[in-house]
This record gives C-alpha cells, sequence and structure tokens, in this order.
C-alpha cells in the first residue's frame, strides 16, 4: 500500500515540506478511539496520541484530529507514535455538538467535526419504519456545507411494498443527487456503487442507526469487518452497532468510513447550504413580490402559492423554515 493509496494527493505533500526534514512521518487517522487514534502511515499502522502543544493551541474541538484527518506523527518504539501536526483539510462536515443544550440560561454552540477530508457521501435510509423524508432533508443540507458530494442510497428494498414510489418521493427532494434502491445484504445488490469507487477516493456512510450501513461495508469490503445487529422488532429502530468511526481501504479501489449512527443531527453551517437541499424553494423564491421574503404571511409569496397549487409540499417548508432557524441561531454564538 501507498499513500495515494490513502488519499495523499499533492494538496497535503505541499503542506507537509515543513516537517519532512524532522524526522516525521505523514500519516491518515483512520481510526479513532477515545484516547488515542490508529494512523497509517509508511511503516505501517501505528497507535499514536497527538502532543500537548496541539490541544494548547487549538480554538476548540474543531482544530483537534478527527478520522480521516492527514498528520505529522514521530514514530516510537512498538509501533506507536506521536501527532506533531495537523495538515489543512480539504474538507470536512461537522454538526452541533449534541447533548450540550443547555448552557447559563441560554442554548450552546459548539462545532464537531465528524470527519475530514471526505470525497463523496452516501446518504443511508431505510425503507422500513424508519424511513423519513425530512430526515433525508437534514442530511442534504449537512452534506451541502460540507464540501463533498452526495449519493442518496435507499435500502432495505424488501421491507418495502413500493420502493420506487419512495425513490420518486426522494428524487422530488434531492435535486441533481443520485439516488439509488438496494437491498444491501443480497449479493449483488451493490454492485450500483462500483462507478463511485476510485483509487485514492474517500466515501462516507450517514445515517441513523440501523439503516444497514455496517452490511454496505461489508458487502464492499467483502468480509464480515462490522457488527450487524437485528432492528428491533417493536419499534423498527436500529441499535448501534458501529461505535466509531473507522477507515477500510477497499479492494476495487477507493477509501470507505463507517460512522456510527446519529439519532441527533443539529445542523453546523450557514443559511447558504440550504441553497443546495432546497433548490426548489429558492428557485420559487424569485417569484415573490418582495426580495426579502420570509414565505410565512407577506403578500405575493411564490412559495405558498406553490403550496396551494399543491406544488410543494407544506411540510418541506415547514422543514426549510426549521432547518433555516437552526442554522441562523448559530449565527448569534
Amino acid at each position: 500500500m501507498t499513500l495515494e493509496d490513502w488519499g495523499w494527493t499533492a494538496f497535503f505533500a505541499e503542506q507537509f515540506t515543513a516537517w519532512s526534514d524532522k524526522g516525521l512521518l505523514p500519516a491518515r487517522v483512520i481510526r479513532g478511539e477515545k484516547n488515542y487514534f490508529r494512523v497509517w502511515t509508511t511503516s505501517g499502522e501505528l497507535t499514536v496520541r497527538f502532543a500537548g502543544k496541539i490541544r494548547h493551541q487549538a480554538d476548540g474541538r474543531a482544530d483537534l484530529p478527527v478520522v480521516g484527518d492527514w498528520v505529522a506523527v514521530e514514530p516510537q518504539p512498538d509501533q506507536r507514535g506521536l501527532i506533531h501536526a495537523l495538515l489543512k483539510r480539504r474538507n470536512s462536515f461537522s454538526r452541533n455538538l449534541p447533548g450540550r443544550r443547555k448552557g447559563k440560561g441560554r442554548e450552546r454552540i459548539e462545532q464537531q467535526v465528524i470527519a475530514a477530508n471526505i470525497d463523496l457521501i452516501f446518504i443511508v435510509s431505510g425503507l422500513d419504519r424508519d424511513f423519513n423524508l425530512r430526515r433525508i432533508e437534514r442530511y442534504l443540507t449537512l452534506v451541502g456545507g460540507s464540501g463533498s458530494e452526495a449519493v442518496i442510497l435507499l435500502n432495505k428494498t424488501d421491507l418495502c411494498d413500493n420502493p420506487e414510489q419512495h425513490r420518486a418521493a426522494v428524487m422530488e427532494i434531492a435535486g441533481a443527487t443520485p439516488v439509488h434502491l438496494c437491498m444491501a445484504r443480497q449479493q449483488g445488490q451493490l454492485d450500483i456503487l462500483t462507478g463511485y469507487l476510485q483509487a485514492g477516493k474517500t466515501i462516507a456512510l450517514l445515517g441513523s442507526s440501523g439503516v444497514g450501513k455496517s452490511t454496505i461495508v461489508n458487502g464492499l469490503i467483502g468480509e464480515q469487518r462490522q457488527k450487524i445487529a437485528a432492528v428491533s422488532a417493536a419499534d423498527g429502530k436500529g441499535r448501534h452497532t458501529t461505535t466509531h468511526r473507522e477507515l477500510f481501504l477497499l479492494p476495487r479501489g477507493g477509501i470507505l468510513m463507517d460512522n456510527p449512527g446519529m439519532r441527533e443531527l443539529h445542523l453546523w453551517g450557514d443559511e447558504q447550504d440550504l441553497v443546495e437541499s432546497f433548490a426548489d424553494i429558492e428557485d420559487l423564491s424569485t417569484g415573490c413580490k418582495f426580495s426579502d421574503c420570509h414565505h410565512r404571511s407577506e403578500p405575493g409569496c411564490a412559495v405558498r402559492d406553490a403550496i396551494k397549487t399543491g406544488n410543494l409540499p407544506e411540510e418541506r417548508l415547514a422543514n426549510y423554515h426549521k432547518l433555516k432557524g437552526e442554522l441562523s441561531n448559530l449565527r448569534q454564538f
């Protein structure tokens, strides 16, 4: 294996020149644990931690290494090492850190970088009782602000009476984003993804627990690397089988990242991230009487008119307002 197999490009090589004469190695973070990382270098895999100066110099959590990052590592005995520098990211996708909603009487805001240097994101949704168009809109908005491309994968077609009908509904909100149907656990069903797998390109899986991400990982790798748990018959919801983020080198070429399922997906970014995920509403708004129309009760609102004529679902506009409100609130902090 080479650095290029793991996504090394001239963008990172140029940055690393400042460290190449100091006995450090370029390394990609391929797995994150609570107190350490696993990285891949030309000397093989190392277990590493980062130097205290990195934490000291960081302005926040977003400046610390995450899975997908390229770093400069000092190798140490027993396949261990120390991270001395974090190379600039080509892109990243983040969420507002969950579980820390209130502090001193007001909402607390903190960016959590989920992964870095991702070329393509498979947004995975199950066609079972957990299927939710509004959640897919949220994922599209998250990816829209990341700098990565997206593909929507509708899994578990065997649990849906009319998969094509669901695909059509998703295509109505997906814009130019490709939408595919599959049953990941059936051999050959993942062949539709082959065209997206390219040497040196990194693909991440994003979706709720139980949508089949681990099954997809196993299918693309060609062996059982990730644990799989059954979806609850009581509520149709999945359980967390993936507990950490990890990169896998694919036999067909490319790098695949599995992510733990996220029940809380608070947005991080700005209102511009809605332009692609809600392109239909943005296009309709050009016909509004007022250029600053909020699409609520203003006269001459082309967006509200589209709801009246049945050309725009009211639920989609409601979610647009909800997500726009979340992104707007981030600017207050």
